[in-house]
């Protein structure tokens, strides 16, 4: 009786764990792997494309190009003493979202969600429609032009502004990566039912 009593909350706290889902390009699958009583992707989804009138494919595209559904994805280290030491990540992007730091706070600020973790789906995905919502706003993206906000959220609305993925093709090729997978994830939800 006493092994169950500690069994139990292992296996929650096992449930919890932020590992990324297996099949990724399947967005049906996904929210299937993640629809549980404490974790429902599925509910945040839908919920922020509700509150910022953002298409839940569009959010969820970016999301799936930033991190792979990693809750703890961050970039590359830079290398140090001749490879033998860890480096410094080269940025501070973190979490589902990439969010940086300083967009991160400025988020926190502006929509008063104090407690909001880069780690949690639900604010990562409430993050992204906050930000593509500055886009429309800033550079008057249309809010299902995943192309073009995916390049605001990337390089920012600044270096939007300045053309900075005119001539990357690289970036170019991953705002096309992100546009094809909404248009693959709203395909996948319609033929699921979700």
């Amino acid at each position: 009786m006493r092994i169950i009593f500690l069994l139990v909350p292992a296996l929650f706290l096992a449930s919890c764990a932020s590992s990324p889902p297996k099949n990724i390009n399947n967005i049906c699958a996904v929210f299937d792997q993640r629809g549980g009583f404490m974790n429902n992707w599925y509910r945040a989804s839908l919920k922020a494309e509700r509150k910022y009138n953002v298409p839940r494919e569009v959010l969820l595209a970016t999301i799936r190009v930033e991190s792979g559904f990693d809750g703890d994805a961050r970039p590359p280290r830079k290398k140090k003493f001749f490879g033998l030491l860890p480096g410094k990540h080269i940025s501070t992007a973190y979490g589902y979202s990439q969010a940086l730091d300083g967009t991160w706070q400025r988020y926190k600020t502006e929509t008063g969600n104090w407690g909001a973790k880069r780690g949690d789906f639900a604010d990562a995905i409430d993050f992204v429609g906050w930000h593509h919502v500055l886009s429309h706003k800033e550079n008057g993206v249309a809010l299902d032009d995943t192309y073009r906000l995916y390049l605001n959220y990337y390089l920012g609305h600044a270096g939007y502004r300045r053309g900075a993925y005119k001539g990357d093709a690289s970036l170019e090729r991953t705002a096309r990566k992100a546009e094809r997978l909404a248009g693959e994830y709203k395909s996948q939800m319609n033929s699921c039912g979700r």
